[in-house]
C-alpha cells in the first residue's frame, strides 16, 4: 500500500454535514497485478454544488470519477476505502463497494448518472434522440404510465433549452449540432432526477459559444435540482465559471482541495501553482511553457534562442489590412509575381459549396516563413474545411492554393512528393491518425518510407529525434497507441507531422484534448519549431485563449467567409466584427 500524500484544504467543508450526499474515503483503486493507481483519496459531494476535479492525463481524476459508480475501467479494482451516497428520501446511505451488478445497474441513471466527453460517441445513431431519452425512464420504472414518461421526456428538453415537441424528438443524433448532442446528453442524466451528477471533460471538444451554452446548462440544471457534480476536467479556467470548489489531484493523490476562489487565487501546493502557470491567458498577460514543469526543457531551449510570444504586432497594421483578407493577400504579390518574391503559402479565391450550402466564400490569405495564422470560429464556420483544401484532402474546393508561387493540385494524390512533404497535417483525433497495430516507430517511420529519402538507419534517428521534440523520448519507439494517454498519443501524432521536415504545417484542434501543462508545452515548442525551423503554420482551435501565446495573425470565420483578420492584438483588442466580439466575450476568463 502506497502512502497517502497529505491533501491541503482551505477549509472544513468536508467534514460531516447534511449537504454531503456523496463521500469518498480513502479510495484506493489496484491494477489487475496489484499495482495501486490511487492512493487514499478523500472527497465529499454537496447538494447544488459542483466539484471540480481537475488534474493532468493519467492523474487519477476519471478513475476516481467512475469509482464513484463503482465501475472500474478494464485491468483496474476496486482496492479499499469506500464510496458513500444518500439518496434522497432514503433513510441510510448506500456502500457502492458493496452493491452487486444488480443493485449498481439500479443506481447508475437513477441515483448517479454520467455525461461522457464525446456526446457522437454516447448516443446511439440509430435510435432518435427523444427515444433515448425515454429509454432511460424506461429501464428505471419512472412513473405509473407511459403518459407520464412521455411528460418527462418533453419536459427535460425544455429545462436543457431544446424543444420539447414531437418533431424534435424524433429528430436522429447525426441532425444535432455538437452542442445539442451535448444537451441531449445533459437531458438523459437528469432524467431521473439523479442525486448525484458525474462529468467527464464534457465541454473539451466544443467551440466557445456552445460550451458557454452547455455551462450554463449544466449549472442551472444542478441548481435547479439540487444535485451534487463532480466535474472532470483539465480546463482550470472552465473549472473557475462552474464549479463552487475544486480539488487537484496528481498521480493518484488529491494534493489540494477548497474553495474556487481560495485554491485558484491562493494555491498553496506547488502542482497547482505549476497548473495556474500552464493556463493560456487571453489577455497575453504571461507566457504560458515557462513556469510549468511538464514544459521545462521546452522553456530552457526558448530561454537560450530568446524566443518570445508574439504579441501580433507586425509592419503595415493598419485599418484597411483588418477590415478583410483581400487586401492582404494582394498585397502579397505587388511587385514581381515570380516565385522568388510569392509568398510561402497563399490562399486565393477558395470557395467550396455543396449543393445550395456555401460552406467557404471566396477565402483570402497568405502565410509566411515563420508564421502563425490561428483559424477561429464556431462549428460550422468552415475552418477545417478550409484547412483540408490547403492540405489537399479536401479537392472540391474553387480557387487556388500555392505554395512558393507554384500553384498546388487540389488533391494530394495529385501534388508532388515534395508538396506533399512541404505541407503536413495534423489532425485533431490521434485514434484517427495512428493505427493501433503498428508501434508509434513504426507508424512514424511511414511519412518517411512514402518520401523515399534515407536509409532505414537514418529513418530511425529521425524518428527518434521527433519522439524526443515533442517530449515522448526514444523509449516509446516500440510502444502501441493503445498503451500511451491521450496526451500522449497527440504528441505522436504531431511527431509523425514533423519526421520529413515539413515547410507548413496545419494543425486542426491538436491541443483540445490535452492537460494544460502539455498543451503549455506543446505550444512552447511549436514556438521553437518555428523558429527554428523556420515553419509556418495554419493553427485550427476553438480556443481563443491561446491566440496571443502562438498565432501572429488571427482570421475569424462565420459561415464560410473571414469577418475579422489580421494582427492578433489587433483583432483581440479591437475586433471589427460583431461576431468576433461575441466569440471573445463567450471566453472563460481564468
Amino acid at each position: 500500500m502506497s502512502p497517502k500524500t497529505e491533501t491541503v484544504r482551505h477549509d472544513d467543508a468536508n467534514e460531516p454535514n447534511e449537504k454531503i450526499v456523496l463521500r469518498v474515503s480513502d479510495l484506493r483503486v489496484l491494477t489487475n497485478a496489484g499495482d495501486e493507481i490511487l492512493h487514499g483519496v478523500d472527497f465529499a459531494l454537496s447538494r447544488g454544488e459542483i466539484l471540480g476535479l481537475v488534474g493532468e492525463s493519467g492523474s487519477g481524476k476519471t478513475t476516481a470519477g467512475l469509482a464513484c459508480m463503482g465501475h472500474f475501467r478494464d485491468g483496474l479494482k476496486f482496492g479499499s476505502g469506500s464510496v458513500s451516497i444518500w439518496p434522497r428520501g432514503d433513510a441510510t446511505h448506500l456502500e457502492v463497494g458493496e452493491l452487486d451488478e444488480v443493485a449498481l445497474r439500479d443506481l447508475r441513471g437513477s441515483r448517479i448518472a454520467y455525461i461522457p466527453q464525446d456526446p457522437a460517441l454516447s448516443l446511439n445513431p440509430a435510435m432518435r434522440v427523444g427515444e433515448q431519452i425515454r429509454e432511460v425512464l424506461d429501464i428505471h420504472d419512472f412513473g405509473a404510465s407511459d403518459r407520464e414518461r412521455a411528460d418527462r421526456v418533453a419536459e427535460v428538453l425544455v429545462d436543457v433549452g431544446l424543444p420539447g415537441d414531437r418533431a424534435y424528438q424524433r429528430r436522429w443524433p447525426h441532425q444535432l449540432s455538437g452542442g445539442q448532442q451535448q444537451r441531449i446528453g445533459i437531458a438523459m442524466a437528469f432524467a431521473m432526477y439523479p442525486d448525484v451528477l458525474i462529468l467527464d471533460e464534457p465541454t473539451t471538444g466544443l467551440d466557445v459559444s456552445t460550451q458557454s451554452v452547455v455551462l450554463d446548462t449544466i449549472r442551472q440544471m444542478t441548481v435547479a435540482n439540487n444535485v451534487a457534480g463532480l466535474y472532470i476536467t483539465h480546463d482550470l479556467a472552465v473549472i473557475k465559471d462552474i464549479s463552487d470548489r475544486v480539488a487537484v489531484m496528481l498521480r493518484g493523490d488529491l494534493v489540494e482541495e477548497g474553495p474556487v476562489s481560495a485554491v485558484l487565487e491562493r494555491p498553496q501546493h506547488e502542482y497547482t501553482k505549476m497548473l495556474m502557470a500552464a493556463v493560456p491567458d487571453l489577455a497575453g498577460r504571461k507566457t504560458i511553457g515557462d513556469g510549468a514543469a511538464e514544459a521545462k526543457a521546452v522553456a530552457e531551449a526558448e530561454e537560450k534562442t530568446h524566443i518570445l510570444v508574439s504579441t501580433g504586432e507586425k509592419p503595415g497594421d493598419s485599418e484597411s489590412d483588418r477590415n478583410g483578407p483581400d487586401g492582404a493577400a494582394a498585397s502579397a504579390n505587388d511587385g514581381d509575381s515570380g516565385a522568388a518574391n510569392a509568398p510561402l503559402l497563399e490562399v486565393k479565391d477558395v470557395a467550396l459549396a455543396y449543393g445550395k450550402a456555401q460552406i467557404l466564400d471566396g477565402i483570402n490569405m497568405v502565410l509566411e516563413p515563420r508564421e502563425c495564422t490561428m483559424l477561429l470560429g464556431e462549428s460550422g464556420s468552415g475552418k477545417t474545411t478550409l484547412s483540408q483544401c490547403v492540405a489537399g484532402l479536401n479537392d472540391d474546393y474553387q480557387g487556388s492554393v500555392k505554395l512558393r508561387g507554384t500553384e498546388l493540385a487540389r488533391s494530394t494524390r495529385k501534388r508532388t512528393n515534395e508538396q506533399r512533404v512541404g505541407i503536413q497535417y495534423v489532425f485533431q483525433s490521434p485514434f484517427s491518425s495512428l493505427n493501433p497495430r503498428r508501434s508509434i516507430g513504426q507508424s512514424l517511420t511511414v511519412p518517411l518510407e512514402m518520401s523515399g529519402d534515407g536509409t532505414a538507419a537514418s529513418r530511425k534517428a529521425a524518428v527518434e529525434e521527433a519522439l524526443d521534440s515533442v517530449r515522448l523520448g526514444r523509449t516509446f519507439y516500440h510502444r502501441r497507441p493503445g498503451d500511451l494517454s491521450g496526451g500522449e498519443r497527440q504528441r505522436a501524432a504531431i511527431a509523425r507531422a514533423l519526421v520529413n521536415a515539413p515547410s507548413v504545417m496545419v494543425c486542426d484542434e491538436i491541443t483540445s484534448a490535452l492537460d494544460v501543462s502539455v498543451q503549455a508545452s506543446i505550444v512552447a515548442l511549436l514556438r521553437t519549431l518555428r523558429e527554428e525551423r523556420q515553419l509556418a503554420m495554419l493553427f485550427v482551435t476553438h480556443n481563443i485563449a491561446l491566440s496571443r501565446h502562438i498565432a501572429d495573425n488571427l482570421a475569424v470565420l462565420n459561415k464560410g467567409k473571414i469577418v475579422d483578420y489580421g494582427p492578433t492584438a489587433s483583432v483581440l483588442e479591437d475586433p471589427s466584427h460583431e461576431y468576433t466580439r461575441e466569440l471573445i466575450a463567450d471566453v472563460p476568463k481564468f
